[in-house]
């Protein structure tokens, strides 16, 4: 007979992100429905159409790690090192006595993109002699997750995931089916990104997929809004400690929910652009769903992907409809994106951190901006003001370029 899978809980959570640099400042501004975007400060924007940006702010990597290494970490790494402090501190797991049970996986869409851009013009102005050694080791996209694990002594599962803006999402999720399987007895899993240079967001500025909405920062990204012009770029990372039940229980750890399900699919669509019938994405919640063993009516809350883009909103929403049916009318579906922007391949990490939160706080973020309901988007999206509700089950939406759509399910934890 087979053995019943291991079940996962999640005991810790770290969040460094535009509306704060710890979980529990970010959740008080997120409730009261307050933005954390502003016009871009980290270079010249003015050649750019888009010139806003969720920043982090007062920011020191040095509460986290020796200045000597700071200096050899890109800011994506620094993100993902404090957000996986705080995390562990939060569980209160102690890694030396078992650090080789322990494991880390960190997503990221750019890895260390402003020092891509800055190493480049090194090389371009001065010739490759003049650039840094440390080059490669801060710019190469699976450095969060080593830079976490070299920091907190971590010796178990090592791994990367590098699935665009649903990265932070497949680091859970896979987190989650190595602690299944046994291979670890906890993970420290999530998303780090730092994309704000010049090169970052002019990549997704001259495709016109950012707003443009400079005059009004606090403004601009509306998640499906009738007047929603592009989502709005931002930085951070969300990191969870993720482990086995009864490693947990053995140690007397808090648990805060339980991981449910994990699903994806792949659009096999377009590069960019999403499926508009929204029918791959709604397989990504279906297939989490199934694992999970619920039924649509048994969500409580979904947070959406929601990124404040023409084409994406009416995409998911039409998911929603097809994976939930007739459920998709009641339950609610918000996009904190409204309020942190979308932090690419960190997203899916820090609001799976928010779907954790709603079960336990039993309150659901809001989706602010939303003045002028798209008729395409017709859900019950949570509009301005955070709403008190018992929440047992909740899913959190990831989409990302290339096709990828990710769904994970976390539910209160029962013995």
């Amino acid at each position: 007979m087979a053995e019943s899978p291991r079940r996962v809980v999640v005991t810790g959570m770290g969040v460094v992100c535009p509306l704060g640099n710890d979980i529990e400042t970010v959740w008080s501004r997120l409730i009261a429905g307050e933005s954390g975007i502003a016009p871009i400060t980290r270079f010249d924007p003015s050649r750019l159409t888009s010139r806003v940006a969720g920043e982090v702010k007062d920011f020191d990597p040095a509460d986290y790690v020796d200045r000597r290494t700071a200096r050899r970490m890109d800011p994506y790494s620094h993100f993902a090192v404090a957000a996986a402090r705080q995390a562990l501190d939060a569980a209160e797991l102690a890694v030396a006595p078992e650090a080789e049970r322990l494991g880390a996986i960190v997503g990221s869409g750019g890895g260390g993109l402003s020092t891509f851009e800055q190493q480049s013009r090194v090389m371009l102005e001065h010739g490759p002699q003049r650039m840094s050694p440390f080059f490669a080791t801060m710019m190469i996209p699976n450095m969060a997750a080593a830079h976490v694990s070299l920091e907190l002594g971590l010796k178990g599962p090592l791994s990367a995931v590098n699935t665009a803006c649903s990265a932070g999402a497949n680091a859970v999720g896979d987190a989650f089916e190595i602690i299944r399987r046994g291979a670890a007895a906890a993970m420290l899993a999530g998303g780090a990104e730092a994309p704000i240079c010049e090169t970052g967001v002019g990549a997704f500025d001259v495709m016109r997929a950012l707003s443009a909405r400079n005059d009004r920062p606090q403004a601009a990204s509306r998640p499906f809004d009738a007047g929603r012009d592009g989502f709005v770029i931002a930085e951070g990372a969300g990191i969870l400690v993720i482990e086995e039940l009864e490693h947990a229980r053995a140690r007397g750890a808090r648990i805060l929910a339980e991981v449910a399900g994990y699903g994806m699919s792949s659009e096999a669509f377009h590069v960019a652009l999403p499926d508009e019938t929204g029918a791959s994405q709604a397989r990504a919640m279906t297939a989490a769903l199934r694992e999970a063993g619920l039924a649509p009516a048994d969500v409580d809350y979904v947070n959406a992907h929601g990124t404040s883009t023409p084409a994406g909103d009416v995409a998911e929403t039409r998911a929603v409809k097809v994976a939930f049916a007739e459920h998709a009318r009641r339950v609610p579906v918000s996009s904190t994106k409204s309020m942190t922007g979308h932090l690419l391949g960190a997203a899916g990490a820090i609001e799976a951190a928010f779907c954790v939160r709603a079960i336990t706080a039993g309150v659901v973020p809001p989706t602010i901006n939303l003045t002028d309901p798209d008729p395409d988007c017709d859900l019950d999206y949570v509009p301005g003001v955070a709403r008190s509700l018992q929440v047992d089950v909740a899913m959190s939406n990831s989409f990302g370029f290339g096709g990828h759509a990710v769904s994970l399910i976390f539910r209160r934890y029962a013995d």
